[in-house]
């Protein structure tokens, strides 16, 4: 019986040009690093206040809506009083991928906004530390 010398070529030759055209359409990850948070003010009144930031895909300059925020500090470390803190609660979103805290700054200086949150379908954690003034 004589064999096609090309019987095992063509199927090996297929099977090559499928897993690369597959290859070419998966859509790039993005690394955790590629997003970070903004601030949307860089000054405050002191006292009561609402500090807003918004989350951005740093590649494309996009907000980022439904992160989760798990993590959040404000303090005075800018200032070289990092024990001075005070209470954050986060607020309702008004506008997709921004994200606010209520807060009252007790005094005024410069006071640095720690946060920590998970984007919906990425691993790992975008953390960053935001500082703004409080002025009286």
């Amino acid at each position: 019986m004589t064999k096609n010398p090309f019987a095992r070529a063509v199927p090996a030759a297929l099977l090559g040009a499928v897993l690369s055209a597959s290859a070419l359409t998966v859509p790039a990850l993005a690394d955790i690093k590629d997003y970070a948070f903004e601030l949307t003010q860089k000054e405050m009144k002191q006292g009561e206040a609402v500090v807003a930031v918004r989350l951005v895909d740093k590649r494309s300059g996009k907000p980022v809506p439904d992160a989760v925020i798990f993590a959040k500090r404000l303090d005075m470390a800018p200032d070289d009083m990092e024990t001075m803190t005070t209470k954050i609660e986060q607020l309702p979103s008004t506008e997709p991928g921004v994200y606010r805290f209520k807060t009252k700054l007790t005094m005024a200086g410069n006071w640095r906004l720690s946060l920590g949150a998970k984007v919906q379908g990425e691993n790992g954690t975008v953390e960053d530390r935001l500082v703004f003034q409080a002025v009286k």
